[in-house]
């Protein structure tokens, strides 16, 4: 991989980018990986992507680097995952992580666009979930209810 080409620096800006802006709604609501993770697991899933592009004379060694990425990635997740006095905290962020690794792969693939439409998919998402979930709290119920209130259902149910 070249430094000097314009494909590395249009696959490190438009990862920087891409983590950037999930980043950003993950921080700006207090969740685990924020700015600095998102940008990092998006940088380097990019990167892996373009060497395995690179390095391969076909793409059919591909799936393999690709599957590591995805097994890695996974280990990441489920370290985001928390169990807190019995109440699971953390699988949306567990998930924000598989998409970002995702956009990743699409920009170490050269797939730009379609990493900008993810990004700004992922983010429309979650805000207008988090939007619906103020607004109407019927969608705050049961496990998608603050670790508050489902603290003390659980200890009600005592």
């Amino acid at each position: 991989m070249d430094i000097f080409t314009t494909h590395f620096w249009k696959c490190i800006g438009t990862a920087i980018l891409c983590g950037s802006i999930v980043g950003f709604e993950r921080q700006l609501r207090g969740k685990p990986a924020g700015i600095r993770t998102s940008i990092l697991i998006c940088l380097g899933t990019a990167l892996f992507i373009s060497l395995g592009v690179e390095f391969t004379n076909d793409n059919s060694d591909m799936t393999r680097v690709l599957g590591q990425v995805v097994t890695g990635i996974g280990f990441l997740g489920a370290g985001v995952i928390l169990s807190r006095e019995g109440i699971v905290l953390g699988v949306t962020s567990a998930a924000v992580v598989w998409v970002l690794a995702a956009t990743g792969s699409l920009i170490g693939f050269e797939k730009y666009p379609e990493a900008l439409v993810v990004t700004f998919i992922t983010v429309a998402l979650l805000s207008g979930i988090t939007f619906l979930e103020t607004r109407m709290q019927s969608l705050r119920q049961g496990v998608h209810a603050p670790f508050e209130k489902q603290k003390k259902q659980k200890d009600h149910k005592k």
